[in-house]
């Protein structure tokens, strides 16, 4: 099968499920005339975040990796109206648009951007004595993802969800002997999971309109 197959039928699930508002558009305009990189998960992707955190009754949200909003506002859209999503970014200037496209979304009164390395806002989150999330969505660098992991653990409870993306790599995470950082850290990720004894998980693999990757679904179980 084609990718140009992979698309089309992600386009035809996305016209029929996935009806994007001025709001998700808006988000995609803004990130792109900024000159983001076109990384964000495709709308049918923000979809099923949306029903995962709906699912699990997320009332407090954690997002890795901001980027310029897009998936920011999928997940803040499934929380009460007194609920929070923290969500933590690299750059500044990526935050910047983010921020502009969550007020947009009237979304700015429930989520805030924090800005630097997310190890480091991590750290401060544990050090405020934040209460514990109910949902974990990490999507930044992949080479620490197992310290994401880790702190997502940390900054848990039993019965929250976590969900690591983009941990396929197009196969490449089969490759044992590989340098590349973003592989290295998937693959340890992985070992992290399956050894972790306060975790149950699977991964699943996927196509569409972001090629060949796939997610990590984990549940924190004590």
């Amino acid at each position: 099968m084609s990718e140009q197959q992979w698309n089309a039928v992600d386009a035809y699930f996305t016209d029929l499920l996935v009806p994007e508002d001025d709001a998700l558009r808006s988000a995609v305009a803004a990130s792109d005339a900024a000159g983001l990189p076109q990384i964000a998960v495709a709308p049918n992707q923000g979809k099923l975040l949306h029903l995962l955190a709906l699912t699990q009754g997320a009332t407090r949200i954690l997002e890795i990796g901001t980027l310029g909003g897009y998936s920011t506002i999928w997940l803040g859209r499934a929380l009460p109206a007194d609920g929070q999503l923290v969500s933590l970014e690299y750059s500044a200037e990526h935050a910047d648009v983010a921020r502009a496209n969550l007020a947009r979304a009237g979304l700015d009164k429930n989520v805030e951007v924090r800005v630097g390395p997310a190890l480091d806002s991590l750290a401060a989150l544990e050090a405020e004595g934040t209460a514990p999330f109910d949902f974990f969505f990490v999507d930044a660098d992949k080479a620490n993802n197992p310290h994401y992991v880790e702190w997502a653990l940390k900054l848990s409870r039993p019965g929250s969800v976590i969900v690591v993306d983009n941990v396929v790599r197009g196969g490449s995470v089969l490759d044992a002997t590989s340098e590349d950082p973003a592989i290295v850290g998937t693959r340890r990720m992985f070992e992290v999971v399956s050894e972790h004894p306060r975790l149950t998980a699977t991964a699943v693999q996927t196509v569409g309109a972001r090629g060949y990757d796939g997610l990590l679904l984990a549940r924190v179980t004590g």
